[in-house]
């Protein structure tokens, strides 16, 4: 088209060039479709940037009232939009998109349901919904039909989304011409005097003649001589799929009969051939003639063809169901209505034909190409003549539907979460058409006019009434008293799975009967669809009870309770035939037979979820085979192969006679039978009793088949896996999982126990999609041995609280701001800081454990000042706190030196030997202390403080076991004691942990949860969901009540598992608090408005800083941090919410949990003992977790050890410093740590089957074994024939370096880059990085750390652009350990006399440093340098390598006085240094390798080594390379004159000559 008709161009300026929310009515084929089209441009338009549209800002959705006109919109506007690269999808019942294909399309074009559904799982697709940026909703007079409640639930729905999020959704409503259209548009918050086009009859494009033909004869051959008269294209419209090919074979007949048959003939062409081949017997007959039939039951491709033909020309007369004029726009010049009786499958009988549809078909009457005119023709029985005739000429206003649905649709709400009370829920009702209409016309709605006038009262009787029936049912809670309602796992399923209330209150009764009676049968789950209000609108007609006899004699594999003539036997009759792939003839059948297997398949798998969270294991594993038969079509006891199109039936009849089940056949032999399967393979690896009544499960999943794209998608299949007691019948644990290709997967959870203890459990995993596909694995208890009773613990004492002056130094005192100490503190002090026993302190987090501390270092002062003090926290934000605390009070007040020795931070020698005070963490220390015998200020150490000492749990753990167990070790040779002082939460375990670390009675503290200075409340909320994000999405809207309920105007604390979700939670509150009509006190506005700060270790150290300093002076009130900051920064708050307790492990690539440290350490944060006298703690965890957090957050955790996954590493580290020299030594080894002490109390724990003492001694031995065979294999010692250890020299290296032994020669690869996490889907942000990069990956590795590392690098190096600021923090890590890693491989190099891999690593490092490519110009490395600037020094002659050194010392003495490298891009300030590379070029062969410092002003460096065993002439050449730079390697060649051994002193001298031109100048 070249230009808008009429409508179009009225409405052009609003659609086109405004946001305005808009209202269309006009009549059928007035173009509406367009003014859509032009709403979607102008959306387009405000979404591009330098002439690119920005794809994934927004989405458009566009809500088409029936599938078929979905099908015809999706591909109206793909077409259209296609070359502007925008992807238009749909998303109906039949066509289901997966989260990633949704996420790459820009309009999505659905039903209403769908959308609704959607909307409701709410943040499964909070995103989804929260990109929707316009809402077209076609047909919007749907309004006043049974469907009308679901447009009203999106609209509210949305509107109410718009106002709390403040974000721009612009909503279109195109309908017919309605009467009320005011009304309308009231609700569609449409501005009457902008939005609002109102456009008659007489705005159609081709006028319409309407003919109204009233018959009392019941046989219908009248209509047939008036469909003659015109030769034309016409459309007959009849309301059975069966009546369709009645119909045009009676006209066929009637116009053969008449002689008028010619008229219609088709031309015979190639569409001829397109008929012929299609399968539909009628369609083939008729087509000739002219005639043809269209209606819903046909195939997808025969409706296109006809739909072809028929616009074509091709087909003359179309006789068609009433789908096709909602469906498909084909004009046709006359429209005849056969009938006006259509059979509701809904109400199961006949009711007459709505008006809506009726203007719907005459719509589609004249074709504005061809047609001056339109005909439209009505035939009707004589009585209901005047009844349309009315109904056409006086249209009624249209009623809103709601009340009907208001249960469902407030369910929905409430599980959804954005209504929470009644207040909420009367503000919801103001959103609806209903709420228009009750003003409008109250009394329809059986409100008398006096009421009041915004209907506040009535709405909230509603709700009241509403909720009470809910609570009812169990589907909510709802305290009348304070107006709260809460939503219930029942709840939450019937809002997931669109279950109508009246169902759930039936439901629930009958599951309760059948846990009784029917458990064993599964005859009743069939039997119990006779009950859901779903199908009770089906009827048992007359003229169907001989088909459904047939059915059930053909079909029914189980008896069907209730026979024929009753409704609840038709639909089991019904669903057995469907299972069973039965053929049916009659048309009321196959519409029936369709609508009960659709709501079978939903209700079952509601069923499911019900029996599952009621904990009932046989039901819940009948009901989850019974969705999958529905699913499958396919019985449970044939060959499970059916559902597999690759085996011939004949096979398969074969294998269901010898009755082989998959597990049978896995047996078999290969010739037996041929390969094929699809089980999963469960295996228990491990049970860990944590305590006496509770297992940690550890299970290993490996798929047992092979995978297939086809088959299996590329997402992974779902399982349902669950632990189930058969003595009790009780489900113990549940949880769904995600198989991923063939990768094994490890599952983790914690189960309950009871003493006696039961003979076993069964773990079931079961496949969500596939029959046949489970596996059970045993838990046997008969060898478990419990873990012994803890001891109980300190009792805190009623003690006068003491004075600080108790101190006795003056410059001590001054240091507290407090005049006595804590209860604990005084308890603690004469142990501290009057003796030197070692000491362990279980306290909970604020009970001032760092003054205890402080007591100890004091004591070391007083005592023994030569000596040093160490003090070794967990984490470099820790010790980064610590120093700055100590900086001040301990250097500058008591001017004692203090040190910090962390990864970031290295002092040099002398530093660290004039120390008093070390402040390092756990990896470094163990570093340092590796080589104590060469290090003095190792051996000076007279106190050992190790900081959350419980952490020996968590996977750093061994490293702290290693430097304890080396301290004794180091104290029994030199013979001067070292104390040992560890802190820790309370534990439950103190006992242990003291035998271990020679405590005594006397130094053992070990007080109980409860004793902290400020109390703590603790609250903890259960919710539902398999998907992580929308899980955590829902927990925003509790978070925000638990502030307003707990600390409306006190600090508050929310902890989250990463960057993403700081981001995410935030936005949640400002929009919650936006919404909010009146905060009740005016400070909580205006810091709740702005009073929302984010930390976390991705932000820039200077704005960290400045959130940390707002928080702790109130000028904020919420601070939403990642974990990290429970560890790090000390500042304590009123309320601390615990937003989810899994983190996604970037290595397994899944949501694991955190340790249960972490979450005690979070909740430690609540409560501020200056100021508060209680403090709260809210946990929000996934439900299946909730029964563990109870138990654990009020009792001690145990500690475990976990040195054994790590055992080879360590062992080769005393190997490397010689502790250990034989197979004893390392069994010795062993018993001196913690994990010894455990095995003996815990030993099932660790896989050990009784504690004598052979039993240990074969245990321990195969441990050692073991792990000296993993070390020779990886080449990292040799053992002798009498069991000596020697190591081989390279790996001294890799020690030193602190590398691990599985260390290869690939950088990237390096084990260490193993964790770096590949977040939720960076695969795709990797994969648009590796774009702009030059080296290319492997394009299947995305999702692999090394992959991430790789690309990190380069974009390092290419200075590129990063996706994100997770990115950044992630190069930061990255380039931490490149350094490390490239100096052992330097050393490895050297070792093994590589040149040039010696020379390539040296270039890698300088890379590194200056994040340039090698190539690159050198001057780059020079400071403000870029490459715009290079072209200037083109011209320059390159200097000479002298010049260059004279150069380099100007800029020394302008003022480079340190021995700081310039390297702006390397995140570590880093020392300059050389390397002296010797090596011969013809061998390509490296002879010596020597590193040198910082060059201050003249350095004289020595090599020395070998020279050649044969007399003669050889060229040695001397490199020399910046450790620092790019582009300042020299090097030199060395002329050597080898004479025979004599006169070796001749050799000497020449050397020496030749080296003395290699002073450094």
């Amino acid at each position: 088209m070249k230009r808008l008709n009429r409508i179009q161009s009225i409405v052009f300026e609003t659609a086109y060039n405004t946001n305005e929310n808009m209202l269309i009515c006009a009549p059928t084929g007035a173009g509406k479709t367009n003014i859509a089209m032009l709403t979607v441009l102008h959306e387009i338009r405000q979404h591009v940037q330098h002439g690119v549209i920005k794809k994934d800002e927004f989405k458009i959705v566009y809500v088409a009232p029936m599938k078929a006109l979905a099908a015809e919109m999706t591909n109206y506007f793909s077409k259209r939009l296609e070359p502007l690269g925008i992807t238009v999808k749909e998303l109906t019942g039949d066509m289901q998109l997966s989260k990633g294909e949704i996420l790459r399309t820009q309009m999505l074009v659905t039903t209403p349901e769908k959308w609704d559904v959607v909307t409701r799982k709410s943040v499964g697709d909070v995103a989804l919904s929260q990109l929707v940026k316009l809402l077209i909703l076609d047909e919007v007079h749907l309004l006043h039909e049974d469907r009308g409640p679901v447009l009203e639930s999106i609209v509210a729905r949305t509107l109410r989304q718009v106002e709390s999020t403040q974000s721009m959704i612009r909503i279109l409503g195109l309908s017919a011409t309605l009467p009320n259209y005011l009304d309308v548009a009231t609700f569609l918050h449409v501005n009457p005097y902008i939005g609002l086009f109102y456009f008659d009859g007489r705005f159609r494009p081709v006028p319409l003649g309407q003919t109204f033909i009233g018959i009392k004869t019941t046989n219908k051959v009248k209509n047939q001589e008036n469909l003659l008269s015109f030769y034309i294209k016409v459309m007959v419209f009849v309301h059975a799929r069966n009546a369709t090919v009645r119909t045009a074979m009676g006209l066929r007949e009637k116009a053969k009969n008449n002689g008028h048959i010619c008229h219609f003939l088709s031309p015979q062409g190639s569409d001829y051939g397109q008929v012929q081949r299609s399968r539909n017997k009628q369609l083939r007959e008729l087509f000739p003639d002219g005639f043809s039939i269209h209606h819903a039951g046909m195939l997808r491709q025969d409706r296109s063809l006809v739909e072809n033909l028929f616009s074509n020309g091709h087909i003359k007369v179309l006789v068609c169901t009433a789908t096709l004029a909602w469906g498909v726009n084909l004009p046709a010049h006359a429209v005849v209505i056969k009938g006006t009786q259509i059979y509701a499958a809904k109400r199961g009988s006949f009711v007459d034909l709505g008006i809506l549809d009726v203007m719907q078909i005459f719509g589609r009457a004249g074709r504005p190409q061809f047609d001056k005119f339109g005909e439209g023709i009505i035939i009707t029985t004589h009585d209901k003549l005047s009844h349309y005739l009315t109904l056409l000429t006086q249209q009624n206003p249209i009623e809103s539907q709601f009340l009907e649905s208001l249960a469902d649709n407030l369910n929905a709400e409430i599980a959804l979460g954005t209504v929470t009370n009644v207040e909420e829920a009367v503000k919801w009702i103001s959103y609806t058409y209903l709420y228009v209409r009750m003003r409008a016309n109250p009394l329809v709605y059986g409100i008398s006019h006096k009421m009041d006038p915004s209907l506040e009262k009535h709405r909230e009787q509603l709700v009241i009434e509403v909720g009470r029936k809910l609570d009812k049912a169990r589907m909510i809670r709802f305290e009348e008293r304070t107006g709260f309602f809460s939503s219930t796992d029942l709840g939450r399923t019937a809002s997931h799975y669109y279950i109508k209330y009246n169902t759930i209150e039936v439901k629930y009764v009958i599951l309760f009967l059948w846990v009784f009676y029917f458990i064993f049968e599964p005859i009743p789950v069939v039997f119990y669809h006779r009950i859901s209000e779903e199908f009770e609108q089906i009827k048992v007609r007359e003229e169907e009870i001989e088909e459904l006899d047939t059915l059930l004699n053909d079909f029914c594999e189980l008896p069907a309770p209730g026979g024929v003539e009753n409704n609840y036997g038709k639909i089991n009759i019904l669903l057995q035939t469907y299972i069973s792939r039965g053929e049916m003839d009659s048309f009321s059948l196959i519409s029936d037979s369709a609508y009960v297997a659709q709501n079978a398949a939903r209700i079952v798998r509601a069923l499911f979820e019900i029996a599952l969270r009621k904990r009932w294991p046989a039901m819940t594993y009948r009901l989850l085979n019974l969705s999958k038969v529905i699913d499958k079509r396919l019985w449970g006891w044939v060959s499970p192969l059916r559902q597999f199109s690759v085996l011939p039936p004949s096979v398969l009849s074969k294998l269901e006679e010898k009755n082989l089940t998959v597990d049978k056949m896995k047996d078999m032999r290969k010739d037996e039978i041929g390969e094929n399967s699809l089980i999963g393979k469960l295996e228990l690896t491990t049970i860990q009793p944590i305590t006496r009544t509770v297992l940690r499960v550890r299970l290993n999943i490996t798929p047992d088949f092979t995978w297939n794209d086809q088959v299996h998608g590329t997402v992974g299949e779902p399982w349902w896996i669950w632990v189930e007691d058969p003595t009790n019948d009780h489900i113990y644990h549940s949880e769904y999982f995600i198989v991923i290709t063939k990768e094994p997967q490890l599952l983790v959870f914690t189960i309950p126990i009871f003493e006696p203890l039961p003979s076993q459990y069964y773990i079931r995993a079961v496949s969500d999609r596939w029959l046949g596909a489970e596996a059970v694995c045993i838990i046997n208890f008969q060898h478990l041995i419990l873990p012994e009773r803890h001891p109980p613990h300190t009792e805190l004492l009623d003690l006068q609280p003491l004075p600080v002056t108790a101190l006795g130094h003056r410059e001590y005192e001054v240091l507290y701001k407090f005049t006595h100490f804590n209860p604990i503190q005084t308890q603690i002090f004469h142990t501290l800081y009057h003796t030197d026993c070692n000491v362990l302190l279980g306290a909970p987090t604020g009970s001032g454990k760092t003054v205890a501390a402080e007591l100890a270092i004091f004591r070391v002062f007083n005592k023994y000042p030569t000596s040093k003090a160490v003090y070794i926290a967990p984490l470099k934000a820790l010790v980064r706190e610590r120093i700055e605390d100590w900086k001040v009070r301990i250097e500058e007040k008591l001017g004692k030196k203090v040190v910090e020795l962390t990864g970031d931070v290295t002092p040099d020698m002398r530093a660290i030997a004039q120390a008093d005070l070390i402040v390092t963490t756990p990896e470094k220390w163990d570093g340092v202390s590796r080589s104590w015998q060469n290090r003095s200020y190792v051996q000076k150490v007279s106190i050992l403080i190790i900081d959350e000492i419980h952490l020996l749990g968590d996977e750093r753990g061994p490293v702290l076991e290693v430097i304890v167990s080396r301290t004794n070790f180091i104290s029994s040779h030199t013979e001067k004691p070292v104390r040992v002082v560890g802190l820790s939460t309370a534990l439950a375990n103190a006992r242990d942990l003291a035998d271990w670390l020679n405590i005594n009675q006397m130094g053992l503290f070990n007080f109980r949860p409860s004793v902290r200075p400020v109390p703590l409340e603790v609250h903890i909320q259960g919710f539902p969901g398999q998907h992580y994000c929308p899980r955590m999405a829902s927990m925003n809207k509790p978070a925000f009540q638990a502030i307003r309920s707990h600390s409306p105007a006190k600090p508050v604390l929310i902890f989250v598992s990463s960057r993403r979700q700081t981001r995410l939670t935030a936005l949640d509150l400002i929009a919650f608090l936006a919404t909010e009509d009146d905060p009740k006190d005016s400070n909580l506005k205006l810091t709740l408005a702005f009073g929302i700060g984010m930390h976390h270790a991705g932000l820039h150290e200077r704005d960290r800083k400045t959130v940390e300093e707002l928080f702790v002076n109130c000028k904020i009130q919420v601070l939403i941090a990642t974990s990290t900051l429970a560890w790090g920064v000390n500042f304590p708050a009123h309320l601390v919410i615990v937003k989810g307790t899994e983190y996604y492990d970037g290595k397994t690539r899944r949501y694991v949990d955190y340790p249960i440290t972490d979450v005690l350490q979070m909740m430690g944060r609540a409560g501020r003992p200056q100021f508060d006298d209680q403090g709260k703690a809210v946990i929000l965890v996934h439900d299946i977790k909730k029964d563990f957090y109870k138990k654990f957050l009020y009792e001690p955790f145990p500690v475990e050890s976990s040195l054994l996954d790590v055992l080879a590493d360590h062992l080769n580290a005393e190997i490397a410093a010689g502790t250990i020299t034989s197979k004893q030594d390392a069994m010795d080894y062993i018993t001196w740590t913690y994990f010894f002490r455990r095995l003996i109390m815990n030993p099932t724990y660790y896989n050990l089957e009784d504690v004598s003492h052979d039993t240990m001694n074969k245990y321990l031995s195969s441990l050692v074994e073991k792990s000296l065979f993993d070390l020779e294999c990886s080449y990292c010692i040799e053992i002798g024939e009498v069991r000596p250890i020697c190591l081989i020299t390279m790996f001294k290296y890799i020690l030193y370096f602190f590398l691990f032994f599985s260390f290869f020669f690939f950088f990237k690869n390096a084990e260490e880059y193993t964790d770096l996490p590949v977040r939720h889907n960076e695969d795709q942000m990797n994969s648009e990085l590796a774009k702009h990069l030059p080296i290319e990956v492997n394009p299947h590795s995305f999702d692999s750390s090394h992959t991430k590392t790789h690309l990190l690098l380069q974009a390092h190096f290419s200075h590129a652009m990063l996706p994100c600021p997770d990115y950044a923090t992630d190069t930061k890590t990255v380039l931490d350990q490149a350094i490390r890693i490239c100096q052992a491989m330097l050393d490895v190099a050297a070792h093994h006399g590589w040149l040039v891999t010696a020379l390539n690593i040296t270039n890698l490092v300088q890379m590194v440093v200056q994040g340039r490519w090698i190539h690159d110009s050198s001057l780059l490395t020079l400071p403000n340098i870029e490459v715009h600037h290079l072209y200037l020094f083109r011209y320059v002659p390159i200097p000479s390598v002298c010049r260059f050194a004279i150069s380099f010392h100007l800029a020394a003495g302008s003022g480079k006085q340190d021995s700081k490298a310039v390297a702006p891009r390397f995140p570590k300030v880093k020392d300059e240094g050389w390397f002296l590379i010797l090596g011969e070029v013809d061998k390509k062969e490296l002879i010596a390798l020597k590193r040198t410092g910082y060059v201050r002003n003249r350095n004289t460096v020595s090599v020395a080594f070998y020279t050649p065993e044969t007399p003669g002439k050889c060229i040695y050449t001397l490199y020399l390379m910046s450790d620092s730079y790019l582009g300042m390697d020299q090097q030199y060649d060395i002329y050597l004159n080898i004479i025979p051994a004599g006169t070796s002193a001749q050799g000497t001298a020449e050397v020496s000559d030749a080296m003395s031109h290699l002073t450094l100048s």
